[in-house]
């Protein structure tokens, strides 16, 4: 069933887990986490960049949650993830989204909150959810590319305004995580203070944490045994993501372990099996890959897995 996040995230606080937000590009992509969620009887929110609509198309990537759905009898929502603008918010949700999000966080605070204002009235008149972000997260995905430099963390404060101003339903944080493959140097650490300091202010606000993805050791060894280049990936550890989940988060994106995930199955694929050339076979490997990954995510470290 397509749904909003609204009463998932409201559960997910009252009971202390996370919501998994998985990104998808293709039909593999839907299908592991669709199936992943139906073995866990997790809900499962579905989401799509930017690069994603232009790759794939929206008339597409709904009629193939619309297939999952037909199989799987699970809470779906479809989520645009980093919207840019008014506008390809606006055409999401007049497309069938449950959720959009609107990042405008690169822009001061009046920008951010006139920007999202407009999202959230438009969005809500049509029975649509908006996440929105105050606060910016480094690192590169898609359309998001932040220079370390430019990164900061949210302030408690401005967050509690800035959803008082704008009404939007969720809000994303800033802190300490980041976008892609690299998100740490040293050692991995999350400002848990920002966060229950937020939490104090907004207790009745879903909090989504960005930049969320383990980077998973295992494929990006896998990976890199059969050629790829990705010195120095690291990414939060379980634990970190766990821990966030039971103090206050609710909705845990992940989108660069799919793509390793992806990858390490292709790469072995092509390796190990020099004279496969039907993509079905590494597509296939793959895609069980993301399955594996999406179930350990739900069940082991969300804490999700049986919330359907």
């Amino acid at each position: 069933m397509l749904v909003t996040s609204k009463e998932m995230l409201k559960k997910s606080m009252e009971e202390k887990f996370a919501i998994g937000a998985f990104n998808i590009n293709n039909m593999e992509f839907v299908q592991a986490i669709m199936d992943a969620a139906a073995s866990q009887n997790s809900p499962v929110i579905l989401q799509t960049s930017a690069g994603a609509i232009k790759y794939a198309r929206i008339p597409y990537l709904k009629k193939m949650i619309e297939a999952g759905l037909e199989e799987h009898d699970i809470p779906v929502v479809l989520h645009l993830d980093h919207g840019a603008d008014f506008e390809i918010c606006k055409m999401c949700v007049d497309n069938g989204y449950t959720s959009v999000m609107i990042d405008a966080s690169k822009y001061d605070f009046e920008k951010n909150v006139e920007m999202t204002k407009k999202v959230v009235d438009y969005a809500h008149e049509h029975g649509v959810v908006v996440e929105a972000e105050i606060g910016t997260l480094a690192g590169v995905e898609d359309d998001v590319n932040v220079a370390d430099d430019d990164a900061k963390y949210t302030n408690p404060e401005q967050a509690q305004e800035f959803v008082e101003k704008t009404g939007c339903d969720s809000l994303a944080i800033a802190i300490g995580t980041s976008h892609g493959a690299y998100k740490f140097k040293g050692e991995a650490k999350l400002r848990f203070d920002i966060l229950e300091q937020v939490k104090s202010l907004i207790p009745n606000t879903p909090i989504v944490l960005h930049g969320a993805s383990t980077v998973i050791p295992e494929y990006v060894e896998l990976c890199k045994k059969y050629g790829a280049k990705l010195p120095g990936a690291k990414g939060v550890p379980d634990e970190i993501l766990h821990e966030a989940s039971t103090r206050g988060v609710s909705k845990i994106n992940v989108d660069t372990d799919l793509r390793l995930a992806m990858t390490a199955g292709a790469r072995q694929t092509f390796v190990e099996s020099p004279e496969v050339f039907d993509p079905r076979t590494y597509l296939g490997v793959g895609r069980s890959y993301i399955r594996e990954t999406v179930e350990h995510k739900m069940r082991d470290v969300f804490g999700c897995a049986g919330k359907a």
